[in-house]
């Protein structure tokens, strides 16, 4: 079983009580990965919550260039210990915005998706606890992206000159 006192210190589950961690923990597995491994790609269905245990996993992001070139892939953040990633499969239509791949040996956390959500609408305290954590998560993670994407466009910009 998932060990409780991680699940409170990750940033989606902190603040809840032992009775609802253990709810979480009752569905939830974890799982190895060698470095390389892909846990998603962009566009595919979403089912699962991740909660990285060790390791660091890269999210990236398919940009298109335009014209015959091909699509490249850019690396938006990498995540460490306690840091959630997958929200997509808590929100329709339950797809990846991202890809994600183990940048390094990495034990995860899985929350089978559609149990969690099944327990949120039970417990909607619990539900509006997690949701307020999802939309923390989804603003910072755009906040970071716009920042990359900022500097990306900002050094593309001295080039020309």
């Amino acid at each position: 079983m998932v060990s409780i006192n991680f699940l409170k210190e990750s940033e989606i589950f902190r603040g809840l009580s032992e009775s609802q961690l253990q709810k979480i923990a009752a569905i939830a597995g974890e799982k190895s990965y060698p470095a390389g491994s892909i846990l998603f790609k962009e566009g595919s269905q979403a089912r699962n919550l991740y909660i990285v245990e060790e390791g660091k996993v890269a999210l990236e992001m398919k940009i298109n260039m335009g014209g015959n070139q091909p699509a490249r892939l850019a690396t938006v953040d990498a995540l460490t210990k306690g840091e959630a990633l997958g929200w997509s499969s808590l929100i329709d239509p339950h797809v990846f915005t991202l890809s994600a791949l183990c940048m390094d040996a990495s034990k995860l956390v899985t929350i089978d998706s559609p149990k969690l959500l099944e327990i949120l609408k039970q417990d909607t305290a619990m539900g509006f606890e997690i949701m307020k954590s999802v939309a923390k998560l989804i603003a910072s993670r755009l906040t970071r992206t716009r920042v990359m994407l900022i500097s990306e466009r900002g050094l593309s910009l001295l080039t020309e000159y």
